[in-house]
């Protein structure tokens, strides 16, 4: 197996409980509470911003001219599309984004700028790959969509032949930097890989509060 797969493998457990996570589930089954949807995108929001940043500083170290163009390509995606989704989104809802994120919004926060700082293509790709192939991963079930445009559009967002190709270069990127380092490197990479699966469940089970 690849790096990337290999890494997927070793979380498989935590992987699978997020991709499966019954957020996912009712969301497909356009049964989510509102409230429920509205705690989980007002957190979602907050990301926003320091994604943007992280995917700033991919572009800024990136070794080749294709990885730095296509990764450039996906920042002006998600500062526009997904920007204007959570305007409607927490609108219709009644929410705004909280001024407090909560713990797992925080990880998520402290880990994207620790990537960012450290300017290390591998370790910013590294994040960036499970944020977006996790997604993937539960985004491309082949269930009928939910009939709510809310909850359609932000599957929608997760999949479709753009996003695989987002997230297939995202692999491939991964997986030709660890080739090409050293042990100490990918044990690095593998830890924020870790990390990061960790905080995706979290971030999940977030949104039920204490339900």
């Amino acid at each position: 197996m690849s790096f990337s797969e290999n890494l997927r493998a070793a979380t498989s457990t935590t992987w699978h409980a997020a991709t499966g996570h019954r957020f996912v589930d009712e969301l497909w089954a356009g049964t989510v509470d509102d409230a429920v949807l509205a705690r989980y995108l007002a957190q979602d929001a907050l990301f926003l911003d320091r994604f943007v940043a992280l995917l700033g500083a991919a572009v800024a170290t990136a070794d080749s001219t294709a990885a730095r163009l296509a990764i450039a390509r996906q920042l002006g995606l998600v500062a526009s599309d997904e920007d204007d989704y959570f305007g409607r989104a927490l609108g219709r809802l009644g929410a705004t984004a909280p001024a407090e994120p909560l713990p797992p919004t925080q990880g998520f926060l402290d880990l994207m700028d620790d990537a960012r700082r450290s300017g290390d293509y591998g370790v910013a790709l590294t994040v960036l790959l499970v944020a977006e192939w996790l997604y993937l991963d539960w985004a491309a079930r082949p269930d009928a969509a939910p009939p709510d445009r809310l909850h359609r559009e932000w599957i929608d967002l997760h999949r479709g032949p753009g996003f695989t190709a987002w997230v297939d270069l995202l692999r491939a990127e991964t997986d030709r930097v660890a080739a090409t380092t050293d042990d100490v490197a990918r044990e690095r990479m593998g830890e924020v890989f870790r990390r990061t699966v960790d905080l995706e469940l979290a971030f999940f089970d977030a949104a039920y509060g204490d339900r």
